[in-house]
């Protein structure tokens, strides 16, 4: 069953078309991995999705359309955006970046239990938790976004690559924890990332995006069985 569905989706900044005509999937409690090189639209796609750029065409989330709605009611349907770059509030410590991730809901033991929940997941974040949020390494950081979007409650997890500037060693924990986000919980994702290594081992299913344009998609198999996708984007 389709969580997301995306169809003939344009978007511009300003008068420069970024993507054209673009269609993807991403099946409920599924993982859909969106691949391609710098430039080719990737951060424009989730962003449109998100409504943070001006857009056109169709797109439906969990049986309702979104693409005239505003960003903020986009989150209350239960879709969380983690922005390249993380986007956490330097000034404030861990819990109350938390706590703003929860804006949306009422207070109650629901939000309690997704505290819990979090800091299950990110043990690093519990200890930190009275530490302002700009004193964190850049893995913690991550953690912190990641586990922010995770306290909207959210049916779908939008990631914009979320392993940039990190340690091998951070990396590995933090998709671990994706891994088991979609199997505990069925949590459905859609992740931009330049690895495309990683991206496929979690995914199943993907995409690649030229110049704005979706030129090939399928499982992982499918596109690792391409030899031009391995050799561009694979490294083999």
């Amino acid at each position: 069953m389709t969580l997301l569905s995306v169809r003939k989706l344009t978007a511009a900044y300003g008068k420069e078309p970024v993507l054209s005509d673009v269609a993807i999937d991403v099946a409920r409690g599924g993982v859909t991995a969106v691949l391609g090189a710098n430039g080719a639209g990737k951060t424009t796609l989730l962003r449109a999705i998100s409504g943070l750029v001006a857009r056109r065409g169709e797109i439906a989330f969990d049986g309702t359309r979104i693409d005239a709605m505003a960003p903020e009611n986009i989150a209350r349907l239960g879709l969380a955006h983690v922005p390249d770059g993380r986007g956490t509030f330097a000034s404030l410590t861990t819990e109350e970046n938390l706590r703003l991730g929860a804006y949306t809901r009422r207070p109650g033991a629901d939000v309690e239990r997704d505290f819990g929940r979090v800091y299950h997941y990110f043990p690093r974040l519990a200890e930190r938790r009275r530490q302002q949020a700009g004193t964190l390494s850049g893995g913690e950081q991550q953690m912190l976004a990641i586990g922010r979007a995770l306290m909207l409650g959210p049916k779908l997890l939008v990631l914009d690559e979320p392993s940039f500037g990190l340690a091998p060693l951070v990396i590995g924990e933090i998709f671990g924890i994706l891994r088991r986000l979609h199997t505990e919980h069925e949590t459905g994702v859609l992740l931009v990332e330049q690895n495309a290594h990683l991206a496929l081992e979690l995914a199943d299913r993907a995409y690649l995006l030229e110049t704005g344009r979706v030129v090939s998609a399928g499982t992982p198999h499918d596109l690792r069985s391409d030899e031009t996708i391995r050799r561009a984007y694979l490294g083999d």
